[in-house]
Protein backbone atom coordinates (compact mmCIF):
# COMPACT_ATOMS: atom_id res chain seq x y z
CA UNK A 1 0.00 0.00 0.00
CA UNK A 2 1.60 3.96 -0.76
CA UNK A 3 1.58 6.03 2.22
CA UNK A 4 -1.55 7.87 3.33
CA UNK A 5 -1.54 11.63 2.03
CA UNK A 6 -2.44 14.46 4.47
CA UNK A 7 -3.10 18.08 4.11
CA UNK A 8 -4.50 19.17 0.50
CA UNK A 9 -2.92 16.12 -1.20
CA UNK A 10 -4.97 13.85 0.92
CA UNK A 11 -8.02 16.26 0.04
CA UNK A 12 -7.26 15.25 -3.65
CA UNK A 13 -6.82 11.97 -2.71
CA UNK A 14 -10.17 11.49 -0.96
CA UNK A 15 -12.00 13.64 -3.45
CA UNK A 16 -10.68 11.27 -6.48
CA UNK A 17 -11.69 8.84 -4.19
CA UNK A 18 -15.77 9.92 -4.23
CA UNK A 19 -15.43 10.93 -0.14
CA UNK A 20 -16.36 14.44 -0.56
CA UNK A 21 -16.93 15.17 3.33
CA UNK A 22 -13.04 13.71 4.04
CA UNK A 23 -11.43 16.05 1.12
CA UNK A 24 -13.37 18.93 2.64
CA UNK A 25 -12.22 18.17 6.23
CA UNK A 26 -8.51 17.73 5.22
CA UNK A 27 -8.70 20.86 2.71
CA UNK A 28 -9.98 23.02 5.59
CA UNK A 29 -7.23 21.80 8.51
CA UNK A 30 -4.27 22.41 6.31
CA UNK A 31 -3.05 25.89 7.12
CA UNK A 32 -2.59 26.69 3.86
CA UNK A 33 -4.39 29.37 1.48
CA UNK A 34 -5.01 26.79 -1.24
CA UNK A 35 -6.38 24.37 1.33
CA UNK A 36 -8.59 27.07 2.78
CA UNK A 37 -9.76 28.09 -1.60
CA UNK A 38 -10.38 23.86 -1.94
CA UNK A 39 -12.36 24.04 1.34
CA UNK A 40 -14.22 26.70 0.43
CA UNK A 41 -14.27 25.44 -3.56
CA UNK A 42 -16.11 21.99 -2.33
CA UNK A 43 -18.60 23.77 0.06
CA UNK A 44 -19.80 26.29 -2.79
CA UNK A 45 -20.41 23.51 -4.79
CA UNK A 46 -17.48 24.52 -7.50
CA UNK A 47 -16.94 27.53 -9.70
CA UNK A 48 -18.25 26.90 -12.66
CA UNK A 49 -16.41 25.48 -16.05
CA UNK A 50 -12.98 27.01 -16.60
CA UNK A 51 -12.44 29.33 -19.40
CA UNK A 52 -16.44 30.58 -18.78
CA UNK A 53 -15.43 33.13 -16.77
CA UNK A 54 -13.72 35.87 -18.37
CA UNK A 55 -13.03 37.82 -15.09
CA UNK A 56 -11.06 35.01 -12.93
CA UNK A 57 -9.21 33.93 -16.27
CA UNK A 58 -8.18 37.67 -17.09
CA UNK A 59 -7.06 37.96 -13.50
CA UNK A 60 -4.72 34.95 -13.85
CA UNK A 61 -3.21 35.31 -17.34
CA UNK A 62 -2.40 39.06 -16.17
CA UNK A 63 -1.61 38.55 -13.17
CA UNK A 64 1.18 36.52 -11.29
CA UNK A 65 4.40 34.73 -13.44
CA UNK A 66 2.10 35.23 -16.33
CA UNK A 67 3.71 39.24 -16.76
CA UNK A 68 7.62 38.00 -17.47
CA UNK A 69 5.92 34.95 -19.37
CA UNK A 70 3.51 36.58 -21.49
CA UNK A 71 6.53 39.69 -22.08
CA UNK A 72 8.99 37.39 -22.94
CA UNK A 73 6.20 35.25 -25.29
CA UNK A 74 5.69 38.39 -26.74
CA UNK A 75 9.08 39.47 -27.76
CA UNK A 76 9.60 35.88 -29.07
CA UNK A 77 6.49 36.25 -31.57
CA UNK A 78 7.38 39.32 -32.48
CA UNK A 79 11.26 38.93 -33.21
CA UNK A 80 9.68 35.94 -35.68
CA UNK A 81 7.16 38.21 -37.30
CA UNK A 82 10.26 40.09 -38.18
CA UNK A 83 12.69 37.67 -39.37
CA UNK A 84 9.87 35.79 -41.05
CA UNK A 85 7.70 38.30 -42.88
CA UNK A 86 4.60 35.78 -42.73
CA UNK A 87 1.70 38.10 -44.82
CA UNK A 88 -0.85 35.73 -43.13
CA UNK A 89 -1.03 34.33 -39.34
CA UNK A 90 -3.77 32.45 -37.71
CA UNK A 91 -3.83 32.58 -34.16
CA UNK A 92 -5.65 29.21 -32.29
CA UNK A 93 -7.30 30.00 -29.28
CA UNK A 94 -6.17 34.29 -29.41
CA UNK A 95 -7.75 34.30 -26.22
CA UNK A 96 -7.89 37.97 -25.31
CA UNK A 97 -5.08 39.02 -27.19
CA UNK A 98 -2.60 39.01 -24.76
CA UNK A 99 0.22 37.62 -26.28
CA UNK A 100 -0.58 38.39 -30.20
CA UNK A 101 -1.53 42.09 -29.26
CA UNK A 102 1.85 43.50 -27.63
CA UNK A 103 4.20 41.40 -30.61
CA UNK A 104 2.31 42.91 -33.14
CA UNK A 105 2.66 46.29 -31.76
CA UNK A 106 6.63 45.77 -30.82
CA UNK A 107 7.09 43.74 -34.79
CA UNK A 108 8.97 46.59 -37.37
CA UNK A 109 6.74 43.80 -39.63
CA UNK A 110 2.98 43.59 -39.77
CA UNK A 111 1.09 40.75 -41.48
CA UNK A 112 -1.14 41.24 -44.06
CA UNK A 113 -4.04 39.19 -42.77
CA UNK A 114 -4.55 38.41 -39.46
CA UNK A 115 -7.13 35.23 -38.46
CA UNK A 116 -7.90 34.87 -34.62
CA UNK A 117 -9.79 31.74 -33.64
CA UNK A 118 -11.02 31.66 -29.38
CA UNK A 119 -14.19 29.55 -28.43
CA UNK A 120 -14.60 32.17 -25.88
CA UNK A 121 -16.69 34.92 -27.63
CA UNK A 122 -16.11 37.52 -24.68
CA UNK A 123 -12.27 36.95 -24.43
CA UNK A 124 -12.07 37.28 -28.47
CA UNK A 125 -14.45 40.84 -28.85
CA UNK A 126 -11.83 41.68 -25.96
CA UNK A 127 -8.93 41.83 -28.40
CA UNK A 128 -7.58 45.18 -30.09
CA UNK A 129 -6.93 44.22 -33.44
CA UNK A 130 -8.30 46.41 -36.16
CA UNK A 131 -9.10 44.12 -39.08
CA UNK A 132 -8.58 40.71 -37.97
CA UNK A 133 -10.92 38.03 -38.78
CA UNK A 134 -12.72 37.08 -35.95
CA UNK A 135 -14.33 33.06 -35.40
CA UNK A 136 -15.41 32.73 -32.42
CA UNK A 137 -15.32 28.53 -32.71
CA UNK A 138 -13.28 25.91 -31.44
CA UNK A 139 -9.95 25.03 -33.96
CA UNK A 140 -11.40 21.72 -35.08
CA UNK A 141 -14.84 23.79 -36.27
CA UNK A 142 -13.08 26.47 -37.90
CA UNK A 143 -10.55 24.37 -39.61
CA UNK A 144 -13.54 21.92 -40.99
CA UNK A 145 -15.10 25.03 -42.21
CA UNK A 146 -12.25 27.28 -43.61
CA UNK A 147 -10.16 26.45 -46.21
CA UNK A 148 -7.72 29.29 -45.94
CA UNK A 149 -3.76 29.05 -45.65
CA UNK A 150 -1.06 30.76 -43.58
CA UNK A 151 2.48 31.72 -43.72
CA UNK A 152 2.35 31.15 -39.71
CA UNK A 153 0.24 29.59 -37.36
CA UNK A 154 0.53 30.21 -33.55
CA UNK A 155 -1.07 28.66 -30.56
CA UNK A 156 0.07 30.35 -26.93
CA UNK A 157 -1.08 27.53 -24.06
CA UNK A 158 -4.45 26.86 -26.17
CA UNK A 159 -3.76 23.14 -28.11
CA UNK A 160 -3.13 21.86 -24.16
CA UNK A 161 -7.01 22.38 -24.14
CA UNK A 162 -7.35 20.26 -26.76
CA UNK A 163 -8.14 16.36 -25.88
CA UNK A 164 -5.16 14.71 -27.49
CA UNK A 165 -6.94 12.62 -30.16
CA UNK A 166 -8.56 15.65 -31.55
CA UNK A 167 -5.69 17.64 -31.33
CA UNK A 168 -4.08 14.88 -33.34
CA UNK A 169 -6.50 16.00 -36.15
CA UNK A 170 -5.69 19.30 -35.58
CA UNK A 171 -2.13 18.84 -36.47
CA UNK A 172 -2.85 17.05 -39.10
CA UNK A 173 -5.00 19.54 -40.54
CA UNK A 174 -2.25 22.04 -40.08
CA UNK A 175 0.69 20.35 -41.55
CA UNK A 176 -0.41 20.99 -45.37
CA UNK A 177 -1.75 24.09 -44.93
CA UNK A 178 0.94 26.73 -42.95
CA UNK A 179 4.92 27.10 -43.89
CA UNK A 180 5.15 27.05 -39.72
CA UNK A 181 3.79 26.68 -36.50
CA UNK A 182 4.46 28.09 -33.47
CA UNK A 183 3.70 26.57 -29.70
CA UNK A 184 3.86 27.95 -26.41
CA UNK A 185 3.32 25.11 -23.63
CA UNK A 186 5.05 24.14 -20.68
CA UNK A 187 7.18 21.40 -20.03
CA UNK A 188 5.36 19.20 -17.74
CA UNK A 189 6.34 16.28 -16.16
CA UNK A 190 5.17 13.17 -17.01
CA UNK A 191 2.18 11.95 -13.98
CA UNK A 192 2.98 14.56 -11.01
CA UNK A 193 2.31 13.25 -7.66
CA UNK A 194 -0.49 14.66 -5.76
CA UNK A 195 2.01 16.15 -3.24
CA UNK A 196 3.95 17.80 -6.24
CA UNK A 197 0.79 19.04 -7.65
CA UNK A 198 -0.01 20.55 -3.91
CA UNK A 199 2.88 22.56 -3.65
CA UNK A 200 3.27 24.00 -7.30
CA UNK A 201 -0.59 25.15 -7.17
CA UNK A 202 0.05 27.07 -3.60
CA UNK A 203 2.96 28.82 -4.59
CA UNK A 204 0.57 29.61 -8.03
CA UNK A 205 -1.91 30.99 -5.77
CA UNK A 206 0.28 32.75 -3.81
CA UNK A 207 1.11 34.83 -6.43
CA UNK A 208 -2.09 36.95 -7.21
CA UNK A 209 -2.70 38.70 -3.48
CA UNK A 210 -5.96 39.88 -3.01
CA UNK A 211 -7.04 38.63 -6.14
CA UNK A 212 -6.05 35.03 -5.36
CA UNK A 213 -9.90 33.66 -4.44
CA UNK A 214 -10.99 35.33 -7.88
CA UNK A 215 -8.21 33.62 -9.63
CA UNK A 216 -8.50 30.18 -7.08
CA UNK A 217 -12.41 29.69 -7.22
CA UNK A 218 -12.80 30.92 -11.14
CA UNK A 219 -10.22 29.39 -12.85
CA UNK A 220 -7.21 27.49 -11.35
CA UNK A 221 -8.83 25.08 -8.42
CA UNK A 222 -11.18 23.33 -11.96
CA UNK A 223 -7.76 22.75 -13.87
CA UNK A 224 -6.12 21.01 -10.52
CA UNK A 225 -9.08 19.29 -9.97
CA UNK A 226 -9.14 18.21 -13.69
CA UNK A 227 -5.86 16.61 -13.61
CA UNK A 228 -5.55 15.54 -9.93
CA UNK A 229 -9.15 14.68 -8.79
CA UNK A 230 -11.02 12.94 -12.07
CA UNK A 231 -13.05 16.13 -12.59
CA UNK A 232 -13.76 16.54 -16.08
CA UNK A 233 -10.52 17.70 -17.86
CA UNK A 234 -9.42 21.06 -20.08
CA UNK A 235 -5.74 20.79 -19.89
CA UNK A 236 -4.12 17.75 -21.37
CA UNK A 237 -0.10 19.11 -21.28
CA UNK A 238 2.80 17.13 -21.97
CA UNK A 239 6.48 17.12 -21.24
CA UNK A 240 7.98 18.85 -24.04
CA UNK A 241 9.11 15.06 -25.68
CA UNK A 242 5.61 14.13 -26.28
CA UNK A 243 4.80 17.38 -28.11
CA UNK A 244 7.52 16.86 -30.62
CA UNK A 245 6.14 13.62 -31.37
CA UNK A 246 2.82 14.84 -32.07
CA UNK A 247 3.96 17.18 -34.10
CA UNK A 248 6.46 14.64 -35.67
CA UNK A 249 3.35 12.31 -36.44
CA UNK A 250 1.15 14.76 -37.71
CA UNK A 251 4.17 15.03 -40.28
CA UNK A 252 5.77 17.98 -39.32
CA UNK A 253 9.64 17.59 -40.27
CA UNK A 254 11.25 19.72 -38.69
CA UNK A 255 10.29 20.56 -34.66
CA UNK A 256 13.00 22.40 -32.42
CA UNK A 257 12.08 23.39 -28.78
CA UNK A 258 13.44 26.49 -26.87
CA UNK A 259 13.19 27.94 -23.56
CA UNK A 260 10.69 30.64 -22.96
CA UNK A 261 10.49 31.48 -18.90
CA UNK A 262 10.58 29.75 -15.68
CA UNK A 263 6.95 29.44 -13.93
CA UNK A 264 5.47 28.20 -10.91
CA UNK A 265 3.43 25.50 -12.98
CA UNK A 266 6.19 24.12 -15.36
CA UNK A 267 9.20 25.73 -17.48
CA UNK A 268 7.49 27.37 -20.82
CA UNK A 269 8.96 26.16 -23.67
CA UNK A 270 8.84 27.56 -27.15
CA UNK A 271 8.15 24.64 -29.66
CA UNK A 272 8.51 25.59 -33.44
CA UNK A 273 7.71 22.83 -36.30
CA UNK A 274 7.81 22.97 -39.93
Amino acid sequence: MGAVLTGVAGALAAYRAGDAERARKLAAEDGTRLGAELAAYWTDGGGGPVYDQPAAFTAFIRGGGNVELYRRLSEELAARYDLWRPDAVLDLGCGDGLAIEPALAAADFRPVRIDLVEPSAALLNAVEIPGARRFSQTAQDFLDGDGSTWNLVQSTFALQSIEPDARAGVLRALRPRTDRLVLAEFDVPPDPDLASLARRYERGIAEYGDQASLVAQGFLLPVLLGVAAGEARTNWEHPAVEWTRQLEAAGFGSVTVQPLADYWWSPAVLITAS
